[in-house]
């Protein structure tokens, strides 16, 4: 491709989440699941990012970085029902401090699949009352932080915080059931939506702008077998389901599965933006008719039979499907902010063509007109990565989990150049 250059306003840097870098978060449920030996290692201290935090930003803004993705704690803010934690708060207004120093904008995620024991053990998002507990610490949050935060996501990937922990039980709460599922998703949503209201109503107060949205997982997806129908059906419905459901509801008030999403709420237009979370494409093969059958299941004969490079966790590294994904997400008409796009490798040469090719689909986009305003990296560090542990490296920094020593990786130094001449050769 030709020389490209980027907006000067695009914004480009990497994303984090609490209870994968911080440390020691023992009031949520994903702790008291690592404690009782759900997962092969447990999340101890993690990154100690709780108090590393302005050496890592440092390492951000001398790569260039000028924006940050990060989320709050919600059982550091709310450790007890109904009860606010003035400490944390001050501790994360000294974050957004931080960063808007460096000149890095912040992009603040609300929920990233912790929930505070309180609410856990109460039947977390199976309830009604999950809603306006969930806008409740939002609001306080919104009340406290709102001028120094421009970006807003109120929920990370609701769609695999409902199947991770209510359909395949991988997550807490372990459970496998559909009908919770349903209950889950859709509780997500609503909380989704009061939460978008209320930080603009919160925002109009405090006479600032502010941009909210949530960060949606979107999985490219292809038939097991290319000449059986029956497998490029269950891979559309899987499309349609995991994908753009939730997204048409939340920008069209189209809704896929009357029932999931109740038509009650006003749910269209709750999105400023989308975040986009890429990373692999899946194939599926046709099982039967019926719930969850005719979704098909995911099979590994494509990958006998064709050879992909493929990422540290065995996915399949397809940046062909990021290009794919900005251009059909332009029907929408709304800014795309990449949330997340990132390979856990410990090859660095491996890591570097996966952000190369990745951001070469960004700009291909860009060039058909896709409005997409920025490109975030998971991660920041190496982390926690959930039921993995830490053996998944996804870091552009390294990070050494005895010593806590950081150690900027090569390939990231290619990115950085890109990104402080805003153009791709």
């Amino acid at each position: 491709m030709k020389p490209f250059t980027f907006p000067k306003d695009f914004l480009w840097g990497a994303a984090t989440s609490s209870h994968q870098v911080e440390g020691n978060n023992t009031n949520n449920d994903w702790w008291e699941w690592e404690q009782q030996g759900k997962v092969k290692e447990k999340s101890l201290q993690a990154c100690n990012q709780w108090e590393l935090y302005e050496k890592d930003f440092d390492l951000a803004k001398a790569l260039s970085h000028n924006a940050h993705r990060f989320s709050i704690e919600w059982s550091r803010i709310e450790p007890r029902q109904g009860e606010f934690n003035q400490e944390a708060t001050s501790h994360y207004r000294q974050v957004l401090l931080a960063l808007r120093a460096r000149g890095i904008e912040p992009i603040v995620t609300l929920h990233h699949f912790t929930n505070p024991l309180w609410f856990a053990r109460r039947g977390g998002w199976e309830r009604p009352e999950s809603v306006d507990e969930f806008t409740r610490y939002a609001r306080y949050l919104v009340g406290e932080l709102g001028t120094l935060v421009r970006y807003w996501i109120t929920i990370n990937e609701p769609m695999v915080f409902m199947y991770k922990g209510y359909i395949e039980g991988e997550w807490p709460p372990g459970e496998k059931s559909i009908p919770k599922a349903i209950k889950v998703i859709r509780h997500l949503v609503y909380a989704h939506v009061h939460a978008y209201q209320m930080i603009h109503e919160e925002a109009n107060r405090q006479k600032v702008e502010a941009q909210v949205s949530l960060a949606h997982h979107l999985l490219s997806f292809a038939p097991c077998h290319t000449k059986d129908l029956r497998d490029h059906f269950a891979s559309w419905m899987r499309d349609r389901l995991f994908n753009f459901a939730l997204l048409d509801a939340l920008s069209k008030g189209r809704l896929f599965f009357p029932g999931v999403f109740a038509e009650k709420l006003p749910i269209k237009k709750t999105l400023d933006y989308i975040g986009l979370n890429y990373y692999t494409r899946d194939f599926v093969e046709y099982i039967g008719m019926g719930i969850p059958q005719f979704f098909g299941h995911l099979c590994t004969l494509a990958h006998h039979r064709r050879e992909y490079s493929r990422n540290q966790m065995k996915w399949e590294i397809y940046p062909q499907g990021l290009y794919q994904f900005l251009k059909r997400l332009k029907r929408y008409q709304l800014p795309i902010l990449i949330t997340e796009n990132g390979i856990c490798t410990r090859e660095d040469t491996q890591r570097e063509a996966f952000i190369l090719d990745h951001i070469k689909s960004v700009a291909k986009a860009l060039q058909k007109d896709v409005p997409v305003i920025g490109y975030l990296y998971w991660s920041l560090l190496d982390n926690f990565e959930w039921a993995e542990g830490y053996g998944p490296r996804f870091g552009l920094i390294e990070v050494d989990y005895a010593t806590q020593q950081r150690k900027v990786r090569p390939s990231v130094l290619r990115m950085a150049e890109l990104i402080k001449k805003g153009t791709l050769e």
